[in-house]
């Protein structure tokens, strides 16, 4: 598959700047800790699912000293219709009991910090950070990595490395070019009967229709 060119990568990063210049996540969330909890939760499963989970839970659980004290199987039972949901609801207990244990009940706004909490990896740290501080940050999941490799932006295996690859080639404006991609990949760059001829802005470069998925 041909890769995007310098010029190419500087076209399709001024054209998702100008589409979607305030992009922000579509989960709901109030205050940092709804945004981690929300966060997690949403791996493997659509942000609207996520949203129809979250208003009981944060109902039930309305800190981490509420969530660190929960019974699991309530937790469970609160988030049952989102996939993983057994190890999201151990994963979401563990992460608040260390909030309260090791930081006071108050989030950590570190990437290192914030990868200690269980189920949270580096991009789950990343999208927090991307949409709570604005960080200098790129994450990478099914809708990013579809994208990136259907315009030529990357040709790696895994989305790790997806990520580092996008990194060194867009530089700087990472949060809304993050923001950006997954929109775009969401609604227009779809996995399944992609909107080419109806809706795309950035047919120009596209390199690949296939419906590419990290290994």
């Amino acid at each position: 598959m041909k890769k995007a060119t310098k010029k190419e990568i500087e076209a399709i990063k001024s054209a998702l700047l100008e589409r979607y210049p305030e992009a922000v996540t579509e989960l709901s969330y109030t205050n940092l800790y709804e945004l981690v909890v929300a966060v997690a939760l949403s791996a493997q499963c659509t942000d609207k699912r996520v949203n129809l989970i979250t208003p009981a839970l944060f109902d039930a659980y309305p800190t981490p000293a509420h969530l660190a004290r929960a019974d699991i199987e309530e937790v469970k039972r609160l988030i049952q219709s989102c996939s993983f949901f057994n190890n999201k609801a151990i994963n979401l207990v563990k992460m608040a009991q260390r909030v309260v244990d090791v930081y006071g009940g108050e989030i950590p706004l570190d990437e290192k910090e914030l990868t200690t909490l269980a189920g949270v990896g580096q991009k789950t740290a990343h999208v927090v950070l991307i949409e709570y501080t604005e960080a200098n940050l790129m994450a990478v999941d099914t809708h990013v990595f579809r994208v990136s490799h259907r315009l030529g932006l990357s040709d790696d295996a895994t989305a790790v490395a997806t990520e580092a690859t996008l990194v060194k080639k867009f530089k700087t404006d990472l949060h809304r070019l993050h923001q950006g991609l997954v929109l775009f990949g969401r609604y227009i760059c779809t996995a399944k009967n992609p909107k080419c001829d109806t809706e795309c802005f950035l047919k120009a470069y596209c390199k690949s229709t296939e419906g590419f998925k990290p290994r």
